[in-house]
């Protein structure tokens, strides 16, 4: 006896594959980094303090070599000097500049510059003690000769002057790397991002370097 077909039962939808980024994973903290001091010369002279935030002001001769404090990836360069005293005040403010994110995760950043090492680019990798640049006096150095340094955290990476500039003192670290020590600020930055995130807006102060 032949029977009619009984209609197929609906198949199960399959569950949709989870989705995923295109976006590289970060690349993994390190703990075992070397630091050097940012500026290879024998007369360089710095302050504790600076005025309106962080950051340290290291005076040496223009020429003097600019180095990478540590092992990591160039984040921004800056190789024209845009600063106009008519505004706006605080993006150009450091002229000829390099920041770098140190395998620490933390930003070193350095301006002023007089000028940039050729092959220096934004994604390059670059080791401790390897040349950025020379110490200059563009942007608002004011005529002298000096490296401004700051550190922080990376958070956009490009664009934030206001925390690229510099978030914590760095004469405490600059004074043990120059002495041969290894001083991390790697603590320190964290606890202030952890504490403020990452400013969208440079807030009541417009000075920058």
């Amino acid at each position: 006896m032949v029977t009619a077909a009984q209609p197929a039962e609906p198949a199960s939808p399959r569950p949709a594959p989870a989705a995923t980024s295109s976006a590289p994973a970060p690349a993994p903290i390190r703990t075992d980094v070397r630091r050097v001091f940012p500026v290879r010369a024998g007369n360089v002279d710095y302050h504790p303090t600076h005025g309106g935030y962080p950051g340290t002001d290291l005076f040496a001769d223009c020429g003097e070599p600019v180095v990478a404090v540590t092992d990591g990836v160039v984040l921004e360069v800056s190789r024209v000097d845009r600063f106009d005293r008519r505004g706006p005040l605080g993006p150009n403010n450091g002229g000829l500049s390099v920041s770098l994110l140190g395998d620490d995760g933390v930003r070193y950043y350095g301006s002023h510059l007089s000028a940039i090492t050729a092959g220096v680019d934004a994604g390059v990798r670059v080791r401790a003690g390897q040349q950025l640049g020379k110490v200059g006096r563009t942007g608002n150095a004011n005529n002298v000769c000096h490296l401004h340094f700051g550190l922080s955290p990376k958070c956009t990476g490009k664009n934030d002057w206001w925390i690229r500039r510099g978030v914590v003192w760095p004469a405490p670290y600059l004074n043990s790397w120059r002495k041969g020590g290894n001083r991390s600020p790697v603590a320190e930055v964290t606890a202030w991002q952890r504490k403020h995130g990452c400013p969208t807006s440079p807030g009541r102060s417009a000075a920058g370097g």
